[in-house]
């Protein structure tokens, strides 16, 4: 399916029981609205899932210009209200969290409850150095064919991909969130951090812990970036249920 909004056109799926209640799946950076397969073997029970593809990402167009991820929130807010989904829970990955605490500081009704998945209130000097060096050269060649296969449409796609991470790098605005402004979140946020993570240290995740006021954190000891994905799977996929339907953390 797709929607046209000012200035590109925004893939989307949706899955799972269709008068279930929406739960929204923002992506990463470089990937796409497909990726929460990769830990949910289906749709969990009682949920209709929304997997858009981001600006620039899959098969959306928009690859052009700078991407901010505060103008991803407003494309999502612009799918829902499409969608006639006033309120839903979500998941975020990495940039796709970054996406969700957006959305959750610029419209705190819109969320019920989230789960950010190593993402980031800031980019630390050292996540910088990362991004600046980042190029095709720094991938496997399993990533560089993976990143070419969710780049469909072509080297053009896949350039502007690669310039967004030098973009995060000299960008110092947009992922900004400050723990007063991290304290307006009114969603109950469950926090998910690999304590090897290099792209999202895990000492950011026990500061958003410190300022969300309704969240709770899960450090997957021994993991990295994602930490979801792989071994863990079926475990988040449990505990994250769990957490969207309200039964853990036990209240």
């Amino acid at each position: 399916m797709e929607i046209e909004l000012q200035d590109y056109r925004m893939h989307y799926e949706i899955s799972g029981d269709p008068e279930g209640e929406p739960l929204l799946w923002l992506h990463g950076w470089s990937g796409t609205g497909q990726d929460w397969k990769y830990i949910f073997k289906e749709a969990p029970a009682g949920f209709r899932v929304i997997e858009p593809d981001l600006r620039g990402h899959g098969s959306s167009s928009g690859f052009h210009g700078v991407m901010s991820f505060r103008q991803l929130a407003l494309d999502i807010f612009a799918l829902l209200d499409h969608l006639g989904i006033p309120r839903l829970k979500a998941m975020g990955l990495s940039g796709g969290g970054i996406v969700l605490l957006h959305m959750a500081t610029l419209d705190s009704g819109r969320i019920d409850s989230m789960i950010l998945i190593s993402a980031s209130p800031y980019f630390p000097e050292e996540v910088r150095v990362v991004q600046r060096r980042f190029s095709l050269t720094t991938l496997s060649e399993s990533e560089l064919k993976s990143m070419r296969e969710r780049c469909g449409s072509g080297p053009e796609q896949l350039d502007w991909v690669i310039e967004q991470a030098h973009n995060m790098a000299a960008t110092y605005d947009d992922v900004n969130f400050t723990p007063p402004l991290l304290g307006t979140i009114t969603a109950r946020t469950l926090i998910v951090a690999g304590d090897r993570d290099p792209l999202s240290p895990a000492r950011l995740a026990f500061e958003m812990r410190s300022a969300i006021p309704r969240s709770a954190l899960w450090v997957v000891p021994n993991a990295g970036h994602g930490p979801v994905f792989g071994p863990s799977a079926a475990r988040f996929a449990e505990t994250a249920a769990a957490f969207l339907r309200g039964d853990w953390p036990n209240p």
